[in-house]
Formats: structure tokens, C-alpha cells, sequence
């Protein structure tokens, strides 16, 4: 899984700062929910403008970049500078 687009590299987080993950550049994930850190770990990669994870315990999801706003699961994350 390698084709990652470094401008996605970085936090994203839901509006209420609940949801944070953190795409990492060597295309590993961390992703936190409230106080639990590191609630999910897992690979992604990115094609174009699309976003495709795959958990540490196989689990899959996917989602899709538009106009800097990250779309993933009926959540909407922000890019942190």
C-alpha cells in the first residue's frame, strides 16, 4: 500500500476534536476517540482524492478528500495545521 499523497500527511479531527486521526507518512494510521488513544492503529492508502484503511485487525474502511475536508464514515474531519 503505497501511492499515499503527502499534503493528506498529517491530524485530522472531527469539528469537537473527538475523532483525531493521524496519517502518518510511512502510510501507517493512528487513530484516537475521546481520551482513548491509539483506539484504532492500522495501513491506508490514498489514490487520488480517495482514502482506503485497513485496521491492525482487518478491519476496512474508506473515504474521500474534498476541498481540504476529509468525508469517512458519516464523520467529517478538518485538517489541523
Amino acid at each position: 500500500m503505497k501511492e499515499n499523497n503527502t499534503s493528506y500527511v498529517g491530524m485530522w479531527a472531527t469539528a469537537d476534536g473527538y475523532i483525531r486521526h493521524e496519517l502518518l507518512p510511512d502510510g501507517r494510521y493512528d487513530e484516537a476517540r475521546g481520551k482513548r488513544q491509539s483506539a484504532y492503529r492500522g495501513r491506508y492508502v490514498i489514490t487520488n482524492n480517495h482514502i482506503d484503511y485497513v485496521d491492525d485487525t482487518g478491519f476496512t474502511a474508506d473515504g474521500d478528500f474534498r476541498d481540504g475536508i476529509l468525508y469517512h464514515a458519516g464523520m467529517i474531519l478538518y485538517k489541523e495545521s
